[in-house]
């Protein structure tokens, strides 16, 4: 008997929390695993089971750099019965920046046959770019910076104040997107 969308999704959480799941064994030969906020390098789709396994088997140093506490899911079914919807957390230890850490994904899952055809993962790019290390929200620096227009809704062209982690700072250098405010903060 195949596994429903719901029973994949377990699965899911399973590897993530390093249960002896096998990611890229949930997908079909040809499924596709998107990100479509990836990082800058990062692929924005894998094409079959074994581009899946080869681009897993590279990242599996960086799960060293975590000791894991807990792993919690919640899972959504929709009105597609192959799509459920996932918010994945996982939080502990990181050993590369000596705090705690805490990171969500949404995940858009298709399941038919039990296997997964395509799965759209919404990470936070800001947090996993932290320097590669992520870190808990709550300890994370930040500085006060200014965006060229104002809050969505509003068509004043203002500027709106937002607190962001001082690496998104770093890493925002294309003219037109975050910029520090006059004030230097």
């Amino acid at each position: 008997m195949s596994r429903s969308p719901r029973e994949v999704a377990e699965q899911v959480r399973r590897m993530v929390g390093g249960e002896g799941v096998d990611f890229a064994d949930l997908f079909a030969e040809d499924g596709v695993l998107a990100y479509p906020f990836g990082l800058p390098g990062q692929p924005a789709e894998l094409h079959g089971r074994e581009a899946i396994r080869d681009y897993f088997k590279d990242l599996s140093r960086a799960r060293d750099l975590l000791i894991m506490d807990g792993v919690e899911a919640v899972v959504r079914e929709t009105d597609d019965p192959e799509v459920v919807v996932t918010e994945i957390t996982h939080h502990g230890w990181s050993k590369a920046a000596g705090e705690p850490y805490r990171h969500t994904a949404l995940g858009v899952i298709r399941v038919r046959d039990g296997e997964i055809i395509r799965y759209d993962d919404y990470m936070n790019p800001i947090a996993v770019a932290d320097d590669r290390i992520i870190r808990d929200p709550g300890r994370r620096p930040v500085r006060r910076i200014s965006s060229p227009v104002g809050p969505a809704g509003t068509g004043s062209g203002g500027r709106a104040d937002h607190q962001v982690p001082e690496s998104a700072i770093r890493g925002a250098t294309a003219p037109g997107h975050w910029r520090r405010d006059s004030r230097g903060t």
